[in-house]
C-alpha cells in the first residue's frame, strides 16, 4: 500500500531545479517543519533504540584487494538482516565515482561546473555549482533502490522523499511501507576548495525506517500534518541509531572509508578496474601522534577550556610534553582522513560568532563520529559524545573535536574542570 503527501520535496529532471531560494512556496511539507521538535519530544521508543548488532566478517572482508561489491555480497551473505543494505552501497559506489570524475574534470573549460549557481541554501551559504550537481546526483542514485525511505541533505530544506515522480513544482511524495532505511549526506563536504583543486568530499549516514510510520489514508488537512512530521522525524535519531556510515574523498586517489559496526574499512578506487577495492581493513587510528587540526584563527574566539588546552599543545605544556604541529585542510573529510590514518585531532568548534560552530549534526557530525569510534577514536563537543546527540532540526550544528581517545579527553576533562 501507498500512502501519499505534498511536500515542497522535489526530485528534478534538471540540476538547476535544486536551486533553493527563501521564497520557495509554503506547503504542507515546509508546515512541517515547526513540529519536528515537539514530535521527537514525543516520539516513541524507536527513535532512540540502541543498533542493532555488529555485524559478521570473515576473512574476504579482510583480504586487500577485495572489490567494494564482493566486501558488501559478502557481507550480506553472512548477515541476511543486512542483505538489503547491499542494494543501497551499490546505489552510493556508482553516485561517488560520478561525483569523483565531475570533480576531476570540475577544471576544464568545457565542464562549466566551477562558480556559483546563484543561489542561498537552507543555512544561508551561497550555493556553488558542483553543491546542486551533486546532490542530483546522489538523489538520483538512491531514487530508484527501492530501499530508502527518507533522505536529508546539506543541501535541500527539509527531508525529502525520494520516490516521489520528477517535477520542478511542489509534487506528491510517496512513502513505501516496504522502504527500510533512511539517508543522511553531505553531497560535497568543502566545496569551496574546488576551484584551488583541493580535497573535497562525500558524507554518508544510513539509519534504519521507523516500521511504525504509516500514514491514514483517510486523514485531511492538519490531521495529516502531525502525521507526516512524524514520519519525517525519522531523519531526526542520534548518532547511536546508526546502522552504516562512509565518507568518500575525492583527492590524489578516491578514498571510500565505510563502517557497518565492526571496524572501518578504506577503499580506493581503481580506474582502470572502475572499481573500488580493499586497501586497509579494520582501520585503527594511531593514539600520541601530536597533530592538531583546527583553524586556529579563531583561536581567541574559542571557550577558555579549549583555547588552553591548544594553546599547550602548541608551547608543549600540556600532559604530553609534545609539541604539535598544526595541519589544516578546511575541509571536513579531508581533515578526518588524514587523522584517521595518522592520528592526532581534528576539531571546528564553537566561537563567538558561530556558537554551535558550523558542522551539521545529522549528516556531517553524526556520521563521521561514528566512523571515528569504529577506528577506536573518539568525538565530542567538549562535554557531551556527539553519537549521544538527538537533533531538534535537520540542520542542526554541533561544536566538535574528533580524533585519538588521548587527546579527545584533554578537552573533556578542560571542560569537567572549567579551565
Amino acid at each position: 500500500m501507498r500512502t501519499s503527501i505534498l511536500s515542497l520535496a522535489v526530485v528534478v529532471a534538471t540540476t538547476s531545479a535544486f536551486t533553493t531560494t527563501h521564497n520557495a512556496p509554503t506547503t504542507a511539507f515546509a508546515r512541517t517543519t515547526q513540529l519536528y521538535s515537539a514530535v521527537t519530544e514525543d516520539a516513541p521508543p524507536a527513535m532512540a533504540k540502541p543498533r542493532t548488532k555488529a555485524p559478521i566478517f570473515d576473512e574476504v572482508c579482510e583480504t586487500t584487494g577485495v572489490t567494494l561489491t564482493r566486501f558488501m555480497s559478502e557481507v550480506a551473505m553472512l548477515n541476511p538482516e543486512l542483505n538489503e543494505l547491499t542494494t543501497l552501497f551499490g546505489a552510493i559506489d556508482t553516485a561517488c565515482k560520478a561525483i569523483s570524475n565531475l570533480v576531476k574534470r570540475s577544471q576544464l573549460p568545457s565542464s562549466e561546473t566551477l562558480g556559483y549557481e546563484g543561489a542561498v541554501n537552507i543555512q544561508g551559504e551561497d550555493q556553488k555549482k558542483l553543491d546542486v550537481i551533486t546532490n542530483d546526483v546522489l538523489k538520483r542514485a538512491l531514487r530508484f533502490t527501492g530501499k530508502l525511505g527518507v533522505l536529508a541533505s546539506e543541501e535541500e530544506d527539509e527531508p525529502v522523499d525520494v520516490v516521489g515522480p520528477n517535477s520542478g513544482k511542489a509534487t506528491e511524495v510517496i512513502f513505501e511501507e516496504g522502504d527500510r532505511y533512511v539517508a543522511v549526506f553531505d553531497p560535497l563536504d568543502g566545496s569551496s576548495n574546488v576551484d584551488a583543486g583541493c580535497p573535497t568530499g562525500t558524507i554518508i549516514g544510513i539509519y534504519e525506517h521507523d516500521e511504525n510510520c504509516e500514514l491514514d489514508d483517510d486523514c485531511v488537512g492538519d490531521e495529516c500534518t502531525e502525521e507526516e512530521a512524524r514520519c519525517l522525524a525519522n531523519t531526526l535519531q542520534p548518532g547511536t541509531n546508526l546502522v552504516a556510515a562512509a565518507y568518500c574523498l575525492y583527492s590524489s586517489s578516491t578514498f571510500f572509508c565505510l563502517t557497518l559496526g565492526n571496524g572501518v574499512y578504506l577503499f580506493a578506487l581503481d580506474e582502470q578496474l572502475g572499481e573500488f577495492v580493499l586497501t586497509k581493513p579494520d582501520v585503527k587510528i594511531p593514539s600520541g601522534t601530536p597533530i592538531m587540526s583546527f583553524n586556529e584563527a579563531n583561536l581567541e574566539n574559542w571557550d577558555a577550556p579549549l583555547k588552553g588546552v591548544v594553546q599547550g599543545w602548541r608551547d608543549g605544556t600540556g600532559p604530553s610534553g609534545k609539541n604539535f604541529s598544526s595541519r589544516y585542510i578546511g575541509a571536513m573529510v579531508g581533515d578526518v582522513h588524514r587523522t584517521l590514518l595518522y592520528g592526532g585531532i581534528f576539531g571546528y568548534p564553537g566561537d563567538k560568532k558561530n556558537v554551535n560552530g558550523k558542522l551539521r549534526l545529522l549528516y556531517e557530525g553524526a556520521p563521521m563520529s561514528f566512523i571515528m569510534e569504529q577506528a577506536g577514536g573518539a568525538a565530542s563537543t567538549g562535554t557531551t559524545r556527539v553519537m549521544e546527540i538527538v537533533p531538534e532540526i535537520v540542520h542542526q550544528r554541533v561544536p566538535m573535536v574528533m580524533g585519538s581517545k588521548d587527546l579527545v579527553k584533554e578537552v573533556t576533562d578542560a571542560y569537567a574542570a572549567g579551565n
